[in-house]
């Protein structure tokens, strides 16, 4: 009887944390090592479950994070970050398999496992290959808007939401971090290969998960003569083959009334990408699920890659 790997979730409690524990559910593969709730931030018997880990999943705010990886003793210890705190450190791979096998043998290979952000994997499933593939200059001045909802935001946002009295702005799509300081800037511009950190504008709506991710490109201003049909086989080339991310075909609005709703992918773990608008002006979209391909579900795919198994596996696509 082969050994079963053995996990332990750092932050099981949170978001992340339980979409993950709820995903092993039926899996014979994973023994889970659980930490009773009076201990949960005690750093001593976390130490304790990390050192013992095959696994360890860390579903933390930043700081936290850090103080995990610095507990790790066990030079055979895996940690799957889904943190902000180490997704452009040196040393740790982006979870991002289905950019290049050099990602995927990073996952593979790595004992640090970083997850990307949500909105970051919207845009770099977008911007990356336009980039990898000469379309779009490294220099380009990126302009980017997201929808999510607000499940991404944490336990007390969801509260709110939830509510049963709540402020009546709540009601209506909310734009925030107008000072463009979000905390996925930093991985969207290094991951993507651009020069300058784009400008991102997200907007929490009032339904719970689900988001659209979009770009918006001048086509004078990207290398050769390109056309909505010229980047879209070019998406449709680079991401060939894949399972969890699907170019759709370039008329795929059509049975949708032209539009995309931003929870059209919630509860799937794949990610979806649109090529529109017109020969002068393009719009690159990408459609999924935030707590699937935008944080539990790529840990997932992740830990999977590293098991060697189904990468699909425990996962809904």
């Amino acid at each position: 009887m082969s050994t079963k790997t053995k996990i332990f979730i750092d932050g099981s409690e949170g978001t992340t944390g339980l979409r993950i524990y709820e995903r092993f559910e039926g899996r014979d593969d994973i023994e889970l090592l659980k930490i009773s709730s009076e201990l949960r931030k005690d750093p001593a018997e976390r130490k304790r479950l990390i050192n013992e880990s095959d696994i360890t999943f860390l579903c933390l705010p930043d700081a936290a994070a850090k103080e995990s990886v610095s507990l790790v003793e066990n030079e055979n210890v895996i940690i799957i970050d889904t943190s902000t705190a180490h997704r452009t450190q040196e040393g740790w791979a982006y979870g991002f398999p289905e950019l290049s096998e050099g990602h995927r043998s990073a996952i593979k290979n790595g004992k640090r496992i970083a997850v990307p952000g949500c909105y970051a994997t919207g845009f770099i499933s977008l911007v990356y290959p336009m980039v990898a593939e000469g379309i779009m200059p490294a220099n380009y001045p990126v302009s980017a808007f997201g929808l999510s909802g607000y499940s991404g935001a944490g336990k007390k946002v969801i509260a709110a939401y939830e509510a049963e009295e709540r402020p009546t702005d709540f009601d209506a799509p909310r734009e925030y971090a107008l000072t463009q300081q979000h905390k996925h800037l930093k991985e969207m511009k290094k991951i993507s290969g651009l020069e300058r950190e784009p400008l991102f504008s997200p907007i929490i709506c009032d339904y719970y998960s689900g988001m659209v991710m979009t770009v918006q490109l001048y086509t004078h201003m990207l290398q050769g003569q390109q056309t909505v049909e010229s980047v879209h086989k070019m998406l449709s080339d680079f991401y060939a083959g894949q399972k969890f991310v699907k170019v759709m075909p370039l008329d795929a609005q059509a049975g949708e009334g032209n539009m995309l709703a931003g929870n059209a992918c919630s509860g799937w773990d794949g990610l979806k990408i649109f090529a529109t608008g017109n020969d002068e002006r393009i719009v690159l979209s990408s459609q999924f699920d935030n707590l699937g391909k935008g944080a539990s579900g790529a840990a997932i795919q992740c830990l999977n890659i590293v098991l060697g198994c189904e990468e699909d596996r425990g996962l809904q696509l």
